[in-house]
């Protein structure tokens, strides 16, 4: 019979590869707690933090790497739970890929921007297939490749100050790393292509409405209470002519009040932390072989998209950095606050009328200029 005694000698067979570490991806096992909040001896959450506050938690290529290899080791390791993914600081989850390096290094490079997107790819993948569940833990804006990365996860929980968005064709890009194929499972057809089509922020209030997150907690503290996003309305579901209005922007003096109290607050993370914390240990108490089925059941929506679309989005993705993403990424890298970071898309427009092709030169006339 096989001993039921844990503290048993036992020879594991380590089947996990080497994991790859490098500044800007931290990985640390917390203790795993209980629902009554006690910790538990020899059992761990694991926390993966993007740690480049400087960049809004931008990526580089080596970050990727030990991002991915971080979520492997969560998923074979026998002492955890769960996966927590976050970023560092308060003000930024993730950005994406460092625009300034992919501006340089990959446009026009088409082949080369091919390997970035397996790599990218294959770190969407082993969160879809990591045998933990995996808590997106929104700490500030989750946009671009960042964005694509916290769809991927099982549960997202945010403050409640972060904004979700996607720039896609507003940066010479489709959302080919995984957001065409998981709004639409998510949040419904018609909701994934307002959202995609239009690039429009939207609010975490918005995003819990529209079933894109879990939870929603709040970050704010004014005078020692906590405060709701004072630049959204968060009161009311809709509005005098029944228009959905929950998460929605302010306008007007109620968005100039709202500003005011912003800046009158500070940013206290412990009410996330805590129902992270919370979330994770409903997990603990759970058969894990049971959960991981349950996960991978669940995940197949998801997952079935994403496998589905992943290689022609890829083979598309390299080739249109030679045209369009060569010249929507070179005008986010040399942009500024006072001229933006789009191109002149009515130039574009009126280039292509013409049947004016791609070329170096029309790419350098389009981009952002000071305003007259």
């Amino acid at each position: 019979m096989h001993s039921t005694d844990p503290k048993a000698d036992r020879r594991l067979t380590d089947h996990s590869l080497p994991l790859f570490t490098v500044a800007g991806i931290l990985f640390e096992k917390r203790p795993a707690r209980t629902e009554r909040g006690e910790t538990v001896d020899g059992v761990f959450n694991a926390w993966i933090t993007i740690d480049n506050p400087r960049q809004f938690n931008a990526y580089s290529i080596d970050m990727l790497k030990a991002l991915q290899s971080s979520i492997k080791a969560a998923s074979e390791a026998r002492d955890i739970v769960a996966v927590v993914l976050t970023g560092a600081g308060s003000k930024a989850f993730c950005t994406g890929g460092n625009a300034v390096e992919f501006a340089h290094y990959y446009g026009g490079n088409s082949q080369e921007f091919r390997r970035f997107l397996r790599l990218f790819g294959d770190t969407v993948s082993a969160i879809l297939a990591c045998d933990k569940p995996v808590v997106c833990r929104v700490n500030g804006m989750r946009t671009g490749g960042g964005q694509e990365l916290g769809l991927a996860c099982d549960i997202t929980v945010a403050q409640d100050l972060a904004v979700f968005g996607q720039g896609g064709p507003k940066h010479g890009a489709a959302m080919l790393g995984g957001a065409t194929d998981f709004l639409p499972v998510m949040i419904g057809a018609e909701q994934a292509l307002a959202l995609g089509a239009m690039c429009e922020p939207v609010s975490a209030h918005k995003a819990r409405r529209l079933g894109m997150i879990t939870a929603v907690v709040p970050a704010l503290k004014v005078d020692g209470r906590f405060v709701a996003n004072p630049l959204v309305v968060t009161d009311r579901l809709v509005d005098a002519f029944g228009e959905l209005a929950l998460g929605e922007p302010k306008t007007g003096e109620a968005l100039d009040e709202g500003k005011r109290l912003l800046a009158a607050g500070q940013i206290d993370l412990s009410a996330l932390d805590a129902k992270v914390e919370a979330i994770c240990a409903r997990f603990t108490a759970m058969f894990p072989e049971s959960l991981a089925k349950t996960l991978e059941e669940l995940r197949k929506p998801k997952l079935d998209a994403w496998t589905r679309n992943k290689e022609s989005g890829r083979a598309w993705m390299a080739a249109n950095m030679a045209t369009e993403a060569k010249a929507g990424f070179s005008a986010f890298a040399v942009g500024t606050k006072d001229t933006g970071r789009e191109i002149d898309f009515l130039a574009l427009r009126r280039a292509q009328a013409a049947g004016m092709p791609w070329s170096d030169e029309l790419i350098a006339s389009l981009m952002p200029r000071a305003k007259e």
